[in-house]
């Protein structure tokens, strides 16, 4: 009997490994012909089952000039990603008991505009504050063109865009101010603080903060077909590979300027979901519920993100439901919790959809 129960249980994990090996072709083969429709020139992708990584494959140039491939140890920009280191050092925080959600933001930072007064640290990281945005959308700079000091000031004179939780409007004011928050708390650099209670933790020894033209081991460039066309003030897209050149600013890292590579992501992701950053599991769930407004609706960025969270986009849906942060249009990561999968998707081309690439994967796992 205990013979037969063996053999079972092997055949059972033969089927699940065959099937799983099948899956993951399909996903190469899908990303392959994504990269050559959309002239993608380097791309990671890291699948990550049950907490366990079952895919990490490596595709294309992280260098397009030097023809250098990319591999596992390259690092690509992802931007905007920084959002969810910063809303987990929040919640890490607020476990201390420093804070709570709900807390108007000038119960801990002083010196406020007093039209700033009511706004919550949950309205912050949920992009409902109304707060004026400190980056210009016509320069992709900060307001004023004099630098991070000028802006700041520039930006408390500026008008509020809306009452506190009448809508969602991303600014980037919103993540300044998480960050002056958890310096606060933290007593350390933002940087510092997300290294130790993060990085370290996952053995993330390869994420970093910075400009896309510091010199960093294994990082690539990032590429882009879109050029400013000056005679009419708009980008447009060209024919020709460029080289993507920017900056971010040191007091808007909570805001964006991560560099990373899916495995490290992956690795991020599995101690996220295991408790070795936060140790309340009503964190993780106050961290991924979608944020209503005043008027109980929901709003996100558009398609599958219909909703948001705290610092996290939200697919709010039936069948298959999760959280899927993306960053620049280069890279996205998604967690399915009711199906124990996450799936990370870095490029290095600007504008590519990644968020609907990680979905598309997904529906080669989750077929139903």
């Amino acid at each position: 009997m205990k013979k037969l129960l063996w053999t079972t249980l092997c055949i059972f994990l033969f089927h699940g490994n065959c099937l799983s090996q099948n899956y993951n072709e399909k996903v190469v083969e899908y990303l392959q012909k994504e990269m050559v429709n959309q002239k993608i020139p380097g791309l990671q992708v890291a699948v990550i089952k049950n907490n366990r990584i079952i895919l990490s494959k490596s595709l294309g140039f992280a260098n397009v000039p030097f023809k250098v491939e990319v591999n596992e140890k390259t690092i690509f920009s992802i931007n905007s990603i920084a959002k969810v280191f910063a809303s987990t050092a929040v919640m890490q925080l607020i476990e201390k008991g420093y804070f709570k959600i709900n807390h108007p933001i000038s119960m801990h930072l002083n010196g406020l505009p007093k039209n700033w007064g009511k706004v919550t640290i949950k309205q912050l990281l949920s992009h409902t504050s109304g707060l004026p945005d400190i980056e210009d959308p016509d320069s992709e700079g900060l307001i004023g063109g004099k630098g991070q000091d000028s802006a700041w000031i520039k930006v408390q004179k500026m008008p509020l865009r809306f009452k506190a939780g009448e809508e969602f409007n991303y600014s980037a004011t919103n993540y300044l101010l998480i960050q002056k928050l958890i310096e606060r708390y933290g007593e350390s650099t933002f940087e510092e603080f997300i290294k130790k209670n993060q990085f370290d933790i996952a053995k993330m020894d390869r994420t970093t903060f910075g400009n896309s033209f510091d010199v960093v081991d294994n990082k690539s460039p990032t590429y882009s077909y879109y050029y400013l066309d000056k005679s009419v003030g708009e980008y447009v897209q060209g024919e020709h590979l460029l080289e993507v050149s920017e900056e971010f600013p040191t007091t808007l890292r909570a805001d964006a300027g991560a560099f990373s590579s899916a495995d490290e992501m992956a690795k991020w992701i599995v101690a996220l979901q295991t408790g070795k950053f936060l140790e309340d599991k009503t964190s993780l769930r106050t961290m991924w519920q979608p944020v209503k407004l005043n008027n109980g609706k929901y709003e996100g960025f558009g398609g599958i993100l219909n909703a948001y969270a705290l610092g996290w986009p939200v697919m709010n849906r039936e069948k298959h439901p999760g959280v899927l942060p993306i960053g620049g249009g280069r890279a996205a990561f998604g967690i399915y919790p009711k199906d124990d999968m996450a799936i990370v998707v870095f490029v290095n081309l600007s504008g590519v959809y990644t968020h609907d690439l990680v979905d598309n994967i997904s529906k080669i796992y989750l077929m139903d």
